[in-house]
């Protein structure tokens, strides 16, 4: 077995555990420390592990993090937060309301651009009720990662499926085959989070006082840039999914949008400190340590090995669900994605594969980069992160109950 696949397992362990002794490790040290054993063990170059760190990602992520700063210190987070518990009077509204916001929105924008501004929002909503934090993190991570099924902008694997299948109308034919599956996924998505957090559910939401903004310079300032991210994104769909295929970086999109706060806020240095530096590190490391195992050839071969029809939706989504535990989604849809496009794939077949690429983030908390992003940067502001086997517990049985709804829905 290779040693990148070993150490990948190792990193498994210790993200489930996350405490050897008195030791308690984060997230982005875990990640680290499978990035530098693969590093000198030579699995990997520094040349190639370089060359596999995602500029992209990572600057996208860093605006964003500015941007969701930025709102936190204005007061806008609050306010949005205080303005969604008054649309509803119980604990079943609020999680539904969450469940089909962060879910709308992932599918109109990146469901990491969710997962960032959605964290600070939920934790003052949890603050200003006394909701379990945990339960909330649950509903925006299912939310965001079930929502973002319905497009092809909703999430990275959906755009390279749609881009390279060549699909005349991808809008079009995601709404067609994905939209009843995965309204019906979100539903089921609720019925868990009832089940598993029935206590919680029996709370009585109270109006509050709308709070005001605290700095209305810097709030005008974050609806500039929410606005820059909303006509950026837009316009890199439309472009991208043209003939012409004109790609907007997602780099370009995040700083556009962070340029306003950075030049024009006299809380500039403030924002930068809040900025989550962590979260960027750990995905440093996970592309490093990912390409390892991707060079490595396992995965390929154990795939390979199997000899099973790729070209029937239930076998696609159950290997891209499973699969995408080990990989991350966009690299097991950038390896199953040719061995279907040679077979003259239906259009079933390819939304069965972005369907079983994206709802694979429910199952596992490194099943989504979203899941990550979320659970970090709640570890980051020291708030209770629901752990590993926490979201495995609802997570693997949620999913399994979602893959049969697209299977038989598809």
């Amino acid at each position: 077995m290779p040693f990148s696949i070993i150490v990948l397992f190792i990193v498994f362990i210790l993200i489930a555990i996350r405490k050897i002794g008195n030791i308690r490790f984060e997230l982005y040290q875990i990640m680290l420390i499978g990035a530098f054993l693969v590093l000198i063990s030579g699995s990997i170059s520094i040349k190639n592990a370089l060359l596999s760190i995602d500029i992209d990602v990572i600057l996208f992520l860093f605006g964003m993090f500015i941007i969701g700063s930025a709102m936190e210190e204005s007061g806008l987070i609050e306010l949005l937060a205080s303005r969604t518990i008054n649309r509803v009077k119980t604990t079943d509204g609020l999680i539904l309301l969450v469940l089909l916001l962060s879910g709308i929105s992932s599918a109109l924008l990146l469901n990491d651009t969710i997962a960032v501004i959605g964290v600070p929002l939920i934790i003052s909503i949890s603050e200003k009720n006394n909701i379990s934090l945990k339960l909330l993190t649950m509903a925006l991570a299912v939310g965001v990662t079930t929502g973002s099924v319905l497009s092809p902008i909703g999430n990275p694997q959906n755009l390279l499926i749609a881009v390279r299948s060549e699909m005349e109308n991808p809008f079009v034919t995601f709404l067609r085959y994905l939209t009843f599956p995965t309204i019906i996924s979100i539903l089921v998505s609720y019925i868990f989070l009832r089940i598993f957090f029935k206590e919680d559910f029996l709370k009585k939401i109270t109006s509050i006082e709308i709070p005001q903004i605290r700095d209305k310079n810097l709030a005008r300032l974050c609806n500039i840039s929410l606005a820059v991210v909303v006509a950026l994104i837009t316009l890199k769909s439309i472009l991208f999914l043209t003939p012409l295929h004109i790609n907007i970086r997602l780099t370009f999109i995040s700083i556009s949008a962070a340029i306003p706060i950075l030049m024009f806020s006299p809380k500039r240095t403030e924002i930068l400190k809040k900025t989550d530096y962590k979260t960027l590190i750990f995905f440093a490391a996970m592309f490093i340590l990912m390409q390892s195992v991707w060079d490595s050839g396992f995965i390929q071969n154990i795939l390979m090995k199997t000899g099973r029809d790729i070209t029937d939706v239930k076998t696609i989504i159950i290997i891209s669900v499973l699969l995408s535990q080990v990989l991350s989604n966009v690299p097991l849809v950038a390896l199953i994605l040719p061995m279907i496009l040679l077979r003259e794939p239906s259009m079933e077949l390819l939304c069965a594969l972005a369907a079983g690429s994206t709802i694979a983030g429910n199952m596992l908390l490194l099943g989504a980069a979203s899941n990550i992003i979320i659970v970090q940067n709640l570890e980051q502001r020291r708030k209770e992160a629901i752990s590993f086997f926490e979201f495995a517990k609802i997570g693997i049985p949620l999913t399994i109950i979602q893959m049969v709804v697209y299977i038989l829905m598809i």
